[in-house]
This record gives structure tokens, C-alpha cells and sequence, in this order.
């Protein structure tokens, strides 16, 4: 049996690394964008020098040969899905009895004027980091357009190599879709303590050219005129299927899959930022651009390719990230406007760099998300107090637990709850934390 995988990044490739560990079936993975499977999420970290482009392949060049998964690098232009056949540019065809499509995201554009200017990128692609490292020499000011994660990561980048940045995000603070309010000003303040010209409720309207195509400014759509050697359009992804569209496949915004991560055609499967779940589990969206939901769904498409037939569970939702210096975790539900049935704790620290949220069920008291700035908590111990539905008041007694901050951190745990005590005029006492040992006791107790 065949399998052949589109697209080498983390779900494509964790799907190849399972199916060899299960089967001997020949294996083949396609891409045109790099030879080697790369980590995309440290990216930015070769542009600012903490590390070697090689320092990105995970695994040393023998490993492809040695565990016999061949490694083409070609661009696809169409599949014949009733013949099994994929087509590539440059002629050549491929053959599948399985296909998997890890074809990723593409950064969005939404039709500016300018947009296809040379030194008009985004950054998810090697190509991406590739053209910012091709226009920094010299550069005078860049320009990043939408307040997201990806634009925050491309706004440290040229922090860190000294190139002024203009920060054009639409909303009214940054990333206020997501973030609860005090977190979202949280980010605000850190970002222009840093010197990063944040511009909020500004809008790009057109991306000017200079006389040999490059970009050389930026209008606003008040009509400002910003001169820039460099735009960064980091107004979120989607997934990368424009050349699927109008073909049996069912799409919508994304391939359309099944619990089983199964498409509407035989034997052709879809994983990673490029598939849509008919069905999402409760709490998941049908489209979930994360690294770590990429690398679940390789590892459950593997188990099923190879006769074991699993259904795909990303289990609670949570996700981390990083502000510049503030570290970002959340778990559970935790959104930018707290729903009528729940309520919510909220600390921040007197620096404004350190915030711990809780949200739980106005009715219940059952816990219901966990949102950190600044602050380390253990993932296994949020997780199991949010599977298994614990009362707020009972979190709170031991909330020092899911602390793993380094020794010597300062930890603020009791100043949560001793919110929660003028909030709600109770005298509830934290426990003291019981040690590793103890952790490890609590994640095995059921």
C-alpha cells in the first residue's frame, strides 16, 4: 500500500513518523517548500540570531533514509482523486492507494492595493523569513499590519536587530478578539514600553510602490502616509487550499473531515491547519491553526491509515504563546467577553507584567478556564481539575500546585484568593503546596 502525504510540516510529518512505527508500507511526503522537515514555530529565532537554520531540522538528514520515508520536493498543481493521481508542475506524476493532506495555512490577504509588492511578506513560510532577512540590511522602519500572535513574533524580530516598527492593528486594543480587556491593555502597555509604535483602531488602506516595485510606504485609512522599507501582513491564516477548491473534494473554509479525519473521498484524509471538522468536539473550533493540534491529528490519521480505526480528540482546549517578555497560557474557556453564566477572578501583579485568571460557573462553581500572564502553570494539573468538573473554591485550596514557576519565583497564588474572599466575603485558606511528590500523587488519583 502506498501512502503518500502532502506537505512536510509537523501534522505531515508526525503522520510519517507513526505510520512507520506501525507498518512497513511504503511512504512518500511531498513538498515545495523545503527539503527537510523544519520547526516553524522557531522561525523567528534564526532571524535574531539565537539560532543556525540547521538548528531547526528536529531530525538529522540520515533520518528520512534510514527509516525508508522518501522525501520529494515538488509543487502539486492538481489530484485526480478517482485515478489516484497527483500531477506536478513539473510533469511528473505520483501515485497513492492513501493520501493524507498536510497542506498548512497561507498568511490571509485581503486585496490591498501594494499587497504583492516585493518586501510584502507574512511569516509562516522558510520563503517568509527568507525575504525579511533579504530587505533588513538597511532598513529604515517596518510596518506590521494585524495584532495578532504571528505579528507580535515579527515585531520582536526587528526589535531585536534595532529596526523601528509601526504596529497597525484595527481593533480598539491588541488582540482583544481573544484576550480578556485587563490582559489585552496588559499587552498594550508592554509593547510600546518596548518602543514598538503600536497604532490601535488603524486600518491599512494601500501599500505604496517605489520606482523598481518594492515597497516604500504605507497609507491609512485616515489617509496617513508612513514611509517603510517593509510590510508584514500578519492579519491571521487560512488554510492553504486554493488548488483543491473546485474539485470533488469537499471543501469550506477548510477540507472537510470526519471524526476520523477522513474526507468524502476514499482513502484521502486531511490533517493539521488545513482540515475542517464537520463535527467539532464541544469547546474546539472546526479549524485549529496550532502546532500541537497538528501533531495529535498526525499521530490518530496514523493509527487509523495502519487498521486501527481512532477518532481524533484534542481534549481541552489550551494553548500558550509569548508577548515579547510575558509568557501566555490558557486552558479551558476563557474568552475576551465573560459569558452571562460565568464569573471570574482576576489578579494582577503591581508591575503590570503578572496577571492569573480563573473563570468558573456562576451556578455550579465548577471551574471553567485558567488564563496566565507572566505565570506557569502545570498543564496535567488544570487539565484534570477542568476534566473533572472541580469546584472553584476547591481549585483555590490548592491552586499552589499547578505552579511550576522556577525556584525562588515569587508565586501569587494567595493574593488570588484573597480576591476571591473580598469578592465574595468568605475566609476560604490556601493549602501549602505538598512538593513534587504531591503533584505527582494528585495527577494519579482519579
Amino acid at each position: 500500500m502506498k501512502i503518500v502525504i502532502l506537505g512536510n510540516g509537523v501534522s505531515g510529518i508526525t503522520a510519517a513518523r507513526h505510520i512507520r512505527k506501525l507498518s512497513d508500507h511504503p511512504i512518500t511526503v511531498v513538498s515545495d517548500e523545503s527539503d527537510y522537515f523544519f520547526s516553524r514555530t522557531a522561525l523567528m529565532y534564526v532571524y535574531m540570531g539565537h539560532m543556525r537554520p540547521k538548528d531547526l531540522k528536529p531530525y538529522e538528514d540520515w533520518f528520512w533514509g534510514k527509516n525508508r520515508i522518501n522525501l520529494v520536493r515538488a509543487r502539486v498543481q492538481h489530484i485526480d482523486f478517482e485515478s489516484k493521481k497527483m500531477h506536478t508542475s513539473d510533469g511528473a506524476v505520483i501515485e497513492y492507494d492513501k493520501l493524507v493532506l498536510a497542506t498548512g495555512s497561507q498568511s490571509n490577504k485581503f486585496g490591498w492595493p501594494g499587497q504583492d509588492l516585493q518586501g510584502v511578506r507574512g511569516l509562516y513560510h522558510w520563503q517568509d523569513l527568507e525575504e525579511m532577512e533579504k530587505f533588513s540590511a538597511g532598513l529604515q522602519r517596518a510596518v506590521i499590519v494585524g495584532g495578532g500572535l504571528i505579528g507580535i513574533e515579527m515585531a520582536e524580530m526587528f526589535h531585536a536587530r534595532h529596526i523601528p516598527v509601526t504596529f497597525l492593528v484595527r481593533e480598539k486594543s491588541f488582540w482583544d478578539v481573544v484576550l480578556p480587556a485587563e490582559e489585552s491593555q496588559m499587552i498594550n502597555r508592554h509593547i510600546r514600553e518596548h518602543g514598538i509604535d503600536l497604532r490601535l483602531e488603524t486600518e491599512l488602506q494601500e501599500i505604496l510602490p517605489d520606482e523598481n516595485g518594492r515597497c516604500r510606504a504605507v497609507v491609512t485609512k485616515s489617509g496617513e502616509e508612513i514611509p517603510c522599507g517593509y510590510v508584514g501582513l500578519t492579519v491571521g491564516v487560512s488554510p492553504n487550499i486554493g488548488f483543491l477548491k473546485n474539485t470533488a473534494l469537499e471543501t469550506n473554509r477548510g477540507i472537510l473531515v470526519d471524526e476520523f479525519l477522513q474526507t468524502n473521498q476514499p482513502n484521502v484524509f486531511a490533517v493539521g491547519d488545513c482540515a475542517e471538522m464537520r463535527a467539532p468536539k464541544p469547546g474546539r473550533r472546526p479549524v485549529e491553526a496550532v502546532w500541537y493540534t497538528g501533531r495529535m491529528m498526525g499521530e490518530t490519521v496514523a493509527k487509523t491509515i495502519c487498521g486501527s480505526k481512532t477518532v481524533y480528540d484534542p481534549g481541552i482546549w489550551f494553548n500558550s504563546a509569548k508577548f515579547l517578555d510575558i509568557e501566555y497560557q490558557v486552558y479551558g474557556d476563557v474568552r475576551a467577553q465573560l459569558p452571562d453564566n460565568q464569573s471570574t477572578i482576576y489578579w494582577e501583579h503591581p508591575s503590570g507584567k503578572k496577571s492569573i485568571r480563573l473563570n468558573f460557573d456562576k451556578n455550579s462553581g465548577v471551574i471553567s478556564g485558567f488564563n496566565l500572564m507572566g505565570v506557569r502553570y502545570r498543564h496535567e494539573v488544570c487539565e484534570k481539575w477542568l476534566r473533572e468538573s472541580t469546584p472553584i473554591e476547591t481549585v483555590l485550596k490548592h491552586l499552589g500546585m499547578a505552579n511550576f514557576d522556577p525556584e525562588f519565583y515569587e508565586q501569587h497564588e494567595s493574593e488570588l484568593v484573597a480576591v476571591y474572599n473580598r469578592q465574595t466575603g468568605k475566609n476560604l485558606v490556601m493549602q501549602q503546596m505538598r512538593g513534587l511528590r504531591g503533584v505527582v500523587q494528585f495527577l494519579n488519583t482519579d
